[in-house]
């Protein structure tokens, strides 16, 4: 077998998965707000978090939506993070009753950086790597620490050799 390169174990997600992860991850943990199980606010980490956000909020009914922007990747590079766009912190205050949704849980960085700044919130990712998992409250689907993800934003339809070669 030929040597691949790190993000050549990928998996990827279209469209339809992603919307059925971010639905079962809405299910998860509706009713588990601290108002009698209601959330108050969702706040995505952009950008990946914003299509996930989008569809917890759609389906657990919150109309408060605010974003955080960290810019953690240059491509698939990953680098220190930082806060580039903070939310409203009148409305998420510490976080308590706030949902933050992401849609990847890679080292934990990023969160740590996001934590840091509403420590009470709950934290949301649709997928998890080892390394980031205790950083997070809720998550749907785990991948290995050495899997890529390609999330449908990042793909257009073209050929794919075989696995085993052609």
């Amino acid at each position: 077998m030929k040597d691949r390169l790190p993000h050549e174990k990928g998996f990827h997600v279209s469209w339809d998965q992603l919307h059925r992860d971010a639905r079962a991850l809405a299910w998860r943990i509706d009713g588990q707000g601290p108002n009698e199980g209601r959330w108050r606010a969702v706040v995505a980490i952009t950008r990946g978090g914003m299509a996930p956000a989008m569809i917890v909020s759609r389906e657990l009914d919150i109309r408060m939506v605010d974003t955080i922007s960290v810019k953690s990747y240059n491509h698939q590079t990953q680098a220190a993070p930082r806060i580039i766009k903070t939310p409203d912190m009148e409305v998420v205050g510490d976080g308590t009753g706030v949902l933050i949704v992401d849609d990847l849980v890679d080292t934990g960085r990023t969160l740590e950086v996001v934590k840091a700044l509403m420590p009470k919130a709950h934290v949301a990712t649709v997928y998890a790597k080892p390394k980031g998992k205790p950083m997070v409250d809720t998550y749907i689907t785990e991948v290995s620490q050495d899997t890529w993800i390609f999330f449908p934003w990042d793909m257009a339809l073209q050929y794919v050799e075989p696995y085993r070669g052609a």
